[in-house]
Formats: C-alpha cells, sequence, structure tokens
C-alpha cells in the first residue's frame, strides 16, 4: 500500500508536467512559426519478486515472474516540426519558408540562432531584422528611396529604387537545416539555437539541397491544433484524477490497517 502511494504520486507528477506542455502550445497559438511540444514518458525501475526464468524445486520453470512497477518519469519534450499552416498577408517583409529550413539571425552576444518566424522588419539603417531587432543572416539592406522589394523563392532580394527604371538585386536570403531539428534549444522569442543533439547546420539556397523553399507576403503560423491539445488536456486531466483515486484507494487501505483491534 504504501508502494501504492509513491507509484500514483509519480502519475500525478507527470501528468502535470504534460499539462504544463499543453498549456504552452495552447498559450503560443497564435505565435508565428511556433512548433509544438510533446511530453514523452517512460516507466521508472521495476521490483523483481521472482525472476522470470527461474527453476522451481520441482525441476520446473517459472514462465513470467513478479515484477511491480514503480511508477512513471518524464523522458523528453520533443519539439515537433511540422509545417504549420500558412497566413497571406501581402507584407513585401513577410516570408514563409515552404519545407526544411530556418532563417539566420545574428544576437547582440555574437551568436547564432535559427527561427521559423518570417515576420521581418527594417531598421533604422535599412537592415532586414527580426520584430526584435536582430540582423538576418546574411545582412541585406534595404537602400534608401526604395519603392518595392521583391524576395523570389530562391531567396534573391531585389529592389525597384525610385528614379531607377532597372530593379536591384542587393542580396540572397540563405536558410540553415540540420540534421535532427528536434535536437535544437529553444531560447524564446521565437528562437533556436544550436546544440549537440541538433548537430552542426548545414546552409545553402533555398530550394536547393534539400532545403525548402521561401514564399514572400505570406507567414507560417502555429502548427498547434487547438481540438488536438484540447483532447490531450483532458486524456491528461483524467488520467491525474484516476490517479488520485488510487493514492485515496491506498489511504483507505491504510486506514483499515490502522484500526485493526485485537
Amino acid at each position: 500500500m504504501i508502494r501504492a502511494l509513491w507509484t500514483a504520486g509519480t502519475g500525478m507528477n507527470v501528468q502535470q508536467t504534460n499539462l504544463d506542455v499543453i498549456a504552452n502550445n495552447i498559450a503560443n497559438v497564435n505565435t508565428n512559426g511556433f512548433k509544438k511540444s510533446r511530453a514523452d514518458f517512460q516507466d521508472l525501475m521495476y521490483q523483481t519478486l521472482r525472476l522470470q526464468g527461474a527453476r522451481t524445486e520441482g525441476g520446473g520453470m517459472v514462465p513470467t515472474g513478479i515484477q511491480i512497477g514503480l511508477g512513471a518519469m518524464l523522458s523528453s519534450v520533443q519539439k515537433v516540426f511540422q509545417q504549420g499552416d500558412y497566413q497571406r498577408t501581402d507584407n513585401e517583409l513577410d516570408l514563409a519558408i515552404e519545407g526544411n529550413g530556418f532563417l539566420q539571425v545574428n544576437l547582440p552576444s555574437g551568436d547564432k540562432a535559427y527561427t521559423r518566424a518570417g515576420a521581418l522588419k527594417t531598421d533604422a539603417e535599412g537592415r532586414i531584422v527580426t520584430s526584435d531587432g536582430y540582423t538576418v543572416e546574411p545582412n541585406l539592406t534595404i537602400p534608401a528611396k526604395t519603392t518595392s522589394v521583391s524576395i523570389e523563392s530562391d531567396g534573391t532580394v531585389t529592389v525597384q529604387i525610385q528614379g531607377q527604371t532597372t530593379p536591384q538585386q542587393i542580396g540572397r536570403i540563405e536558410l540553415a537545416n540540420f540534421i535532427n531539428p528536434t535536437g535544437l534549444r529553444a531560447v524564446g522569442k521565437n528562437l533556436f539555437m544550436e546544440s549537440e543533439a541538433s548537430g552542426t547546420p548545414t546552409t545553402g539556397r533555398p530550394g536547393e539541397n534539400g532545403m525548402g523553399t521561401v514564399l514572400q507576403g505570406f507567414l507560417e503560423m502555429s502548427n498547434v491544433n487547438v481540438m488536438q491539445e484540447m483532447i490531450n488536456m483532458i486524456i491528461g486531466q483524467r488520467a491525474y484524477e484516476v490517479n488520485s483515486k488510487a493514492i485515496q484507494a491506498a489511504d483507505e487501505m491504510l486506514q483499515l490497517t490502522n484500526n485493526l483491534r485485537r
């Protein structure tokens, strides 16, 4: 009975973590480029009372043995890099990535981060930056008196300058990809950073060597499915409730034992 208390307690703990992950997914349902998370669980160690295959006194063999599980634990919280839906904005600096790849972002610390959120802007110097003012790699600057910006699917950026008849190419947006994107470290602000688990990034032109293409005037929305998250929340709530019932049942059995009289 004491074992049942601890075992059911671990079940309540993992379901609380599961709810935390689901709540974060729902909170970011309207976050551009957000990738939902999934909590993965595994069972804890087992207490072996009789080993499988052990020999009996009569020369037979124990077919199944006796093992009592001691609960559950969190094994990982995995990012799911499934493509999100597209929203048309008709904004010249809004980009959606169709397929694999991340935009490269230069942080003030000198480190490089990666994002799927393509709501780009220009700063006071005309540089293309993120909503937080971080410059996009490679650095691209929109010239003064630019009347329109065109971004091709291969990342080529062309501008039309007032008074000129011929469009001017100012550079090309490059994407980065990883062998294991789920190993990237989320740091907030729609940014990810490289880790040993993700591997080193490979960079290249959009549309080549497995890279996705870019789509101007669109944004990739969050890949959170609200209906699925609501279902997961109900399942987690019921699992939490039934574990609490197991604790209540074990407590009542202990109470009966304590109340025994000779």
